[in-house]
């Protein structure tokens, strides 16, 4: 079955403890909604560099650097996107780019 990189985009982090614990709750239900289609709940992501094709390295991600990632395995591209539609990271007007690897 084909497996999907969901690259998280934007969002935010909450500011209180109470907060924190919401965002954390609702991730875990996302997960936890999934089932055996998780193969890798993933992480937030940290700092970046992007290195260009003439060999130079700025700092960053670019325009709209991935804020995290997670790893799905869905039987199409629009059932990873289906299975996405409830991700916690909406609330905080971030965005999800669902992407299909490529067995080699």
């Amino acid at each position: 079955m084909p497996k999907y990189v969901l690259a998280f985009h934007g969002g935010g982090m909450a500011e209180t403890e109470e907060e924190q614990a919401e965002v954390m709750a609702a991730w875990g239900a996302w997960m936890e909604g999934l089932g055996s289609a998780l193969v890798d709940p993933g992480n937030p992501a940290g700092p970046a560099k992007t290195i260009h094709a003439d060999g130079s390295v700025t700092d960053g991600g670019g325009a709209n650097p991935v804020t995290g990632y997670t790893l799905l395995e869905a039987g199409s591209l629009d059932e990873a996107v289906n299975l996405s539609k409830g991700n916690p990271i909406f609330r905080s007007g971030g965005s999800i780019e669902v992407v299909e690897t490529i067995e080699m």
